[in-house]
């Protein structure tokens, strides 16, 4: 999995109406050197009325909404949020990504690593044994908290289960490297002889 030094972590909250995804909330978190350093949430405006359905999973109320920022204006700030940083979300390629593009906001390029990409690959390894690959339950199961459904916690999220992979390969590549020490070296087995 590549490294990243500096990234952005990101994810929308959307209300769905006749097939058409409208903004409601943008939310992301910049970490460098493997710390959050700043962050960035807003509500979105939208006429469409919001299904109590949405309203029930996020916690989003039409209030909100009706005091928040145009999508135009919120997308501006969203972009010079990110500047030039790599991305990361959860499974964005599939439902973020797209709607940013359709509100004409593409970020494709910037996008580096899906760490539901990730989370998939590691099932039966880092995470043997979980039920399922939802973000807050692969969260959960790292002993991550966060509230799930609102865009800034999935987006910290995101981040924080990126770090615990990252950490995971670095426990990985020490003890791969702790193998090959003592494979080299023809004493090593009887090192404990001698304690």
């Amino acid at each position: 999995m590549e490294k990243l030094e500096e990234y952005v972590s990101f994810d929308l909250e959307f209300n769905t109406v006749q097939e058409v995804s409208h903004i409601i909330q943008v939310s992301a978190v910049k970490f460098q050197a493997h710390e959050e350093v700043d962050s960035f949430d807003t509500y979105v405006y939208t006429d469409v009325p919001l299904q109590s359905f949405i309203n029930g999973l996020t916690g989003i109320t039409a209030d909100k909404i009706a005091g928040a920022p145009k999508v135009e204006a919120v997308l501006q700030d969203f972009k010079n949020f990110v500047g030039p940083a790599q991305l990361i979300g959860y499974n964005a390629p599939k439902s973020d990504l797209p709607i940013l593009a359709e509100n004409g906001l593409d970020l494709s390029e910037q996008y580096a690593l899906d760490i539901f990409d990730e989370a998939f690959e590691r099932r039966s390894t880092d995470l043997n044994g979980i039920a399922n690959l939802q973000l807050h339950t692969v969260a959960e199961f790292l002993g991550i908290s966060g509230r799930s459904h609102n865009s800034l916690e999935d987006a910290r999220m995101t981040a924080l289960v990126y770090e615990k992979f990252l950490e995971f390969d670095d426990n990985k590549s020490y003890l791969n490297q702790q193998k090959e020490v003592a494979a080299d070296n023809p004493f090593a087995a009887l090192g404990g002889l001698f304690d």
